[in-house]
């Protein structure tokens, strides 16, 4: 099972670029390819908490920002997206879903999954310190649907406010929470797929088989 112990910072600012000094505290996480796709762009991700919340950095090879969506909360999982799942706690059958798209459009959600039923659910009283924080960038071509880039990066925070309710939460040193990173690209027409842990294969909500975190 993959695993890895994720470094604490002092929190910082959110600006889709990955500069912030804090980054340097964290090594990159490679996202490899799933299912039968034998082609695809390089992807990796990192990550770093603080007090507050996790901090996210993907850096995204791409050719072309397959993403028409600007509204949060819509099915952006259908065209380019990030995704990050977080299962703080083993004993429920309930983790957090969060997607980011090259627009920066996003969708949290919380998935009660019992024995693959599951369904997302919004946040209620999504503000203040409960509300997350994200930006993406764009190399090589303009942040607009459907450009010709070269990559783009996707920055964002989850606050550990928004997890109040999931056991182990928030976390102290030590801790270990269940979790994976992902990315779909629409380029070709159909979706490609990457995975950090990769033993979930094109199934994104076998969150048994997810990998681990440890808060260093």
């Amino acid at each position: 099972m993959m695993e890895m112990t994720i470094a604490k910072a002092d929190d910082f600012e959110v600006t889709g670029d990955g500069t912030a000094v804090a980054w340097k505290r964290a090594e990159w996480q490679k996202l490899n390819l799933v299912g039968k796709t034998k082609t695809g762009y390089a992807t990796r991700g990192k990550v770093l908490y603080s007090e507050t919340g996790l901090y996210f950095l993907f850096d995204n090879e791409d050719r072309k920002l397959t993403c028409t969506m600007f509204q949060d909360c819509q099915d952006i999982y259908r065209e380019d997206v990030i995704e990050v799942f977080l299962w703080p706690d083993e004993r429920q059958e309930l983790y957090f879903e969060y997607e980011i798209s090259p627009l920066a459009v996003e969708l949290p959600i919380l998935v009660p999954n019992h024995k693959g039923e599951f369904m997302g659910w919004r946040p209620w009283h999504y503000e203040g310190l409960r509300q997350t924080r994200r930006a993406t960038s764009v190399r090589g071509g303009p942040r607009t649907p459907m450009a010709t880039v070269e990559g783009w990066m996707a920055e964002f925070f989850i606050p550990f406010a928004l997890l109040r309710g999931l056991g182990n939460t928030p976390p102290t040193p030590g801790v270990r929470w269940r979790a994976n990173l992902y990315r779909i690209d629409y380029d070709g027409g159909s979706a490609v797929q990457w995975a950090w842990c990769g033993k979930t294969g094109v199934n994104f909500h076998d969150f048994r088989n997810f990998g681990t975190i440890v808060f260093g």
